[in-house]
């Protein structure tokens, strides 16, 4: 079963991957890796939850795949206070993580 939910966040992912090339390279092992890597964990839990047996499994990985959303989300905000990319940016990158509740529709 195809969700809705791995459109929207593979889409997310390579916003985030378009946002972060932007930023300086001291950054690439630092807070761009961490960006990346967050971004990129959301989905790939999700679709390795749906390939487990059990309801139980499928929501553990979901619960991964939200708490990697948070991690972004804090990781876009700490790169808008240090000025590494813009508030307006953000709202057009971050809308997904912004609001879960519009993101998360399967």
């Amino acid at each position: 079963m195809k969700l809705k939910i791995l459109d929207r966040t593979h889409e997310f992912v390579l916003d985030v991957y378009a946002v972060t090339k932007g930023f300086p390279k001291k950054e690439m092992f630092g807070l761009t890796g961490q960006m990346r890597r967050s971004a990129t964990s959301i989905p790939a839990n999700i679709v390795e939850g749906q390939s487990r047996n059990t309801t139980k499994d499928y929501l553990s990985y979901l619960y991964n795949a939200r708490g990697s959303h948070a991690e972004i989300g804090y990781y876009l905000q700490l790169s808008n206070d240090l000025s590494i990319f813009q508030r307006r940016i953000m709202k057009g990158c971050g809308k997904c993580v912004l609001n879960w509740g519009a993101c998360s529709t399967v």
